[in-house]
């Protein structure tokens, strides 16, 4: 059982890191969209293309803008993000934990 236990436990470390990657990309791209970047520039293109499949779905989902014309969707984003890695890698930890 210590296999399956460490392999939890390896998912989880795993998924933190990404999630936490994803947060400080979310994060920087919020921030850059602040000065309007420009959107030639390598990292502007990387941010764009590395946060635009998180965020594309959540603006389907959102109405316009609530009308007043700021994008929500960072917020949702980061909510996701923290719920993530609140609930599902404790809950692989647990489970690791638990199989020792």
């Amino acid at each position: 059982m210590f296999v399956l236990s460490n392999l939890f436990s390896a998912i989880a470390t795993l998924l933190n890191i990404v999630l936490t990657i994803l947060y400080w990309l979310l994060l920087i791209r919020a921030l850059i969209s602040w000065v309007n970047p420009d959107p030639h520039n390598p990292i502007v293109m990387f941010l764009y293309k590395t946060t635009e499949p998180i965020l594309y779905p959540i603006r389907k989902m959102l109405p316009l803008q609530f009308g007043i014309g700021i994008d929500l969707s960072p917020i949702i984003a980061f909510l996701i993000l923290i719920f993530l890695r609140s609930f599902l890698v404790k809950t692989l930890l647990d489970i690791s934990f638990r199989l020792r």
